[in-house]
């Protein structure tokens, strides 16, 4: 924690405020309102990827730059999904390619705005798809991982296209998809193959192991699949859980509210806790990856919305049921974090 305040959050505040400069000058009103607006609402996101570079703050002025910078491509690209006039399937696909071309080096800038309306950026996305690249070819092991990254951001950008199309076609093609990927993962539901890959943890954890000098390919698939789908699952699943009430009201896609109660929720999502801290344990560091699950734990059962929620209260109690004191400090530091900024 002391790595995280003195060098990481200084650090993504000043890539998020360089970023900000370059987002107010948006030709294009509404791709303004949505960068500014990615910023301030997920600014946490951010500041929660970056804590990754505390574990080889070395390479911090490689990794915070390269995180923060495709973080703001997803929160972004999220909110041109989310709030868009749009339910075309192939601008969500062609928007997303950004991420793609940002994970690898060699890939020619496109339009990603070819198949909308609103066009005129001034240059900001290709300014974060370069600065991604630019970043990510500098890191000493990147060939070892880049095919893993590539995966991760493709299933990414699969849920993000299926999960913001027309309503009454949402559930028919996440279950299609799912049954393309259902074999490699027998132990999952659907609803929490989904959740995972709307994770970007897994996409961090390979570049902070690409910082390392010699990481093989080999190496490159285990860090993988020891992120991928449990620690990614549970990250996101627990962001679903507090906003089932929001996401009620909006008529938006909730994958907590695919499990038969709150039961059945509670068991699953604790399961889920279990087997990723199993997974992380096959790490070399396992400590600090053990201190990323204990604190999205107690980052999101303690975030304001969980009080007005009485199901998902009950569900909070169960999963902080015997916690250890990891996740109590990280809980009590969250809840000093929001009384600061409040």
């Amino acid at each position: 924690m002391h790595r995280v305040y003195k060098y990481v959050l200084p650090d993504v505040e000043r890539e998020l405020g360089q970023l900000r400069r370059l987002a107010e000058g948006i030709p294009d009103p509404e791709l303004r309102t949505q960068a500014l607006s990615s910023m301030d609402s997920k600014k946490f996101h951010c500041q929660g990827g970056g804590v990754y570079a505390a574990a080889n703050l070395e390479h911090r002025h490689i990794l915070i730059p390269l995180i923060v910078a495709l973080q703001t491509i997803s929160d972004y690209l999220d909110n041109l999904c989310d709030r868009s006039t749009s339910l075309d399937a192939d601008d969500f696909r062609l928007l997303h390619q950004s991420m793609l071309d940002a994970v690898n080096p060699e890939a020619p800038l496109q339009d990603y705005y070819a198949l909308r309306s609103e066009k005129d950026d001034g240059g900001y996305l290709h300014h974060l798809v370069r600065t991604c690249q630019l970043q990510a070819a500098t890191l000493p092991s990147y060939g070892s991982v880049q095919r893993h990254v590539t995966e991760l951001v493709g299933l990414y950008a699969d849920l993000q296209v299926y999960k913001h199309i027309r309503k009454d076609l949402r559930e028919t093609q996440l279950l299609a998809w799912w049954e393309r990927h259902r074999g490699d993962y027998p132990n999952l539901q659907w609803n929490e193959f989904a959740a995972a890959t709307g994770s970007t943890l897994g996409m961090f954890m390979l570049f902070l192991a690409a910082s390392e000098e010699g990481l093989s390919e080999q190496d490159a698939a285990a860090v993988k699949g020891i992120y991928f789908p449990h620690v990614c699952g549970l990250h996101i699943l627990l962001d679903y859980l507090i906003d089932q009430e929001e996401d009620h009201a909006g008529g938006d896609l909730n994958f907590c509210n695919y499990y038969e109660d709150e039961s059945q929720l509670a068991n699953r999502i604790g399961l889920i806790v279990i087997r990723a801290r199993e997974d992380v344990e096959k790490l070399p560091a396992s400590r600090f990856h053990r201190m990323i699950i204990e604190g999205l734990l107690a980052l999101y059962l303690s975030d304001p919305k969980v009080r007005h929620q009485a199901d998902v209260r009950d569900v909070s109690r169960k999963l902080m049921k015997n916690s250890p004191l990891t996740r109590l400090f990280f809980l009590i530091n969250s809840i000093w974090i929001r009384k600061q900024r409040a």
